[in-house]
């Protein structure tokens, strides 16, 4: 079995780690790339989703580098995502691939329902080697998470942040070829550390914006053109709204909906939206509320197009950006995405914020 997976941000690095360690042949999909996006837009359907179209790029280049099994999660609810294994699988059948694809459903809080699919599948395997397999791999998933909150932190207050990238990048390509939890956590403390060694100001006072919307765009670099990495090399910080490990947590074990963090995110959005509408979207509304609250500067919102949670959360944004006097800045994304106008909307959107800062401070706006 050779087995594959699409990519979404950093999650090949924690996915990699868990099927070799259950002893699997791992066939990666090559990072993405125009090729990759080309192959999805022209084989899927026009009105599919970014992330949809993506994936059919990522399966077909790992199909074509010897995969014979991918391995995906499925979903629930108003989301297309509960319907992407079937969509795809039968994109990929017309186009004559031989292949297997094993989709991992949502478990709602099931750890045992979650092991007994783990179980059937890997049928070889001790439940010893299963929990291993799966513990090294969230505690990747979990640092990596880490380390990107952190860097997206310090890009903010650093003299030189591109110097902050390139330790976070050395730290990502260590992470992979550790297979001990407390070299992991040695790691990453050493990431900070070497990052506190650069030069830092900490009487700057940089702008701060979070990030919210839906979970594939806002992952994937090469969906949104870099965005963190952008803002924090224009001397922003930057805080996402939700990380892989949050993902985890609620579609595959239904714990963090019932957080008392979601709880505060549902209370903070009830005035605007008192419902789940699918994907994020009552979390974008609830987590642009926090940001107001948390004294962020503004707020861009990340959408595929055509993505229905986030069109209601967009069409609701206006509202709540009125009333808090909080900027908010939507962005659609989709092959039409336009690196120069991307960057011109962001470096606006920057402005205006530095603009609003200068005169809630009473200095004087250039």
């Amino acid at each position: 079995m050779k087995v594959t997976y699409p990519h979404m941000g950093l999650m090949n690095l924690s996915a990699k780690s868990l099927l070799k360690e259950l002893g699997l042949e791992v066939v990666e999909p090559p990072p993405i790339t125009e090729r990759t996006l080309n192959l999805g837009v022209k084989h899927a359907p026009e009105f599919a989703c970014l992330p949809l179209k993506i994936n059919v790029g990522n399966y077909i280049e790992a199909l074509e580098a010897g995969a014979d099994t991918i391995i995906m999660a499925g979903g629930s609810g108003p989301c297309r995502f509960g319907y992407y294994g079937e969509v795809q699988k039968e994109i990929l059948k017309d186009l004559d691939y031989d292949f297997e694809m094993i989709t991992f459903e949502p478990f709602q809080g099931s750890w045992s329902n979650f092991l007994q699919q783990f179980k059937f599948i890997f049928k070889h395997l001790s439940w010893w080697n299963l929990w291993s397999a799966w513990k090294l791999a969230w505690t990747k998933c979990q640092l990596i998470d880490e380390a990107t909150e952190y860097t997206n932190r310090m890009r903010g207050y650093a003299v030189k942040p591109k110097l902050v990238t390139e330790v976070y990048e050395v730290f990502l390509n260590r992470i992979e070829d550790i297979h001990e939890i407390e070299k992991l956590h040695s790691a990453i403390v050493e990431m900070k550390n070497q990052i506190l060694d650069l030069k830092i100001d900490w009487q700057k006072e940089p702008l701060k914006v979070g990030i919210v919307g839906e979970i594939y765009v806002v992952l994937e670099p090469f969906t949104n053109l870099n965005l963190e990495k952008k803002l924090g090399e224009m001397g922003v910080v930057v805080n996402r709204s939700i990380y892989l490990s949050d993902w985890i947590s609620e579609h595959l074990f239904s714990t963090s909906v019932d957080s008392e963090e979601h709880q505060k995110i549902e209370a903070a959005a009830e005035p605007y939206l008192e419902h789940f509408v699918g994907g994020h979207g009552l979390e974008t509304i609830g987590r642009t509320v926090l940001y107001n609250q948390d004294d962020y500067d503004g707020v861009i919102q990340l959408a595929p197009f055509t993505c229905m949670p986030e069109i209601v959360a967009e069409s609701i944004l206006p509202k709540v950006s009125r009333e808090l006097d909080m900027p908010v800045l939507s962005l659609t994304l989709d092959e039409h995405t336009g690196e120069a106008g991307y960057i011109t909307r962001l470096e606006a959107f920057v402005d205006l914020l530095k603009r609003k800062q200068g005169l809630k401070t009473g200095g004087q706006v250039i």
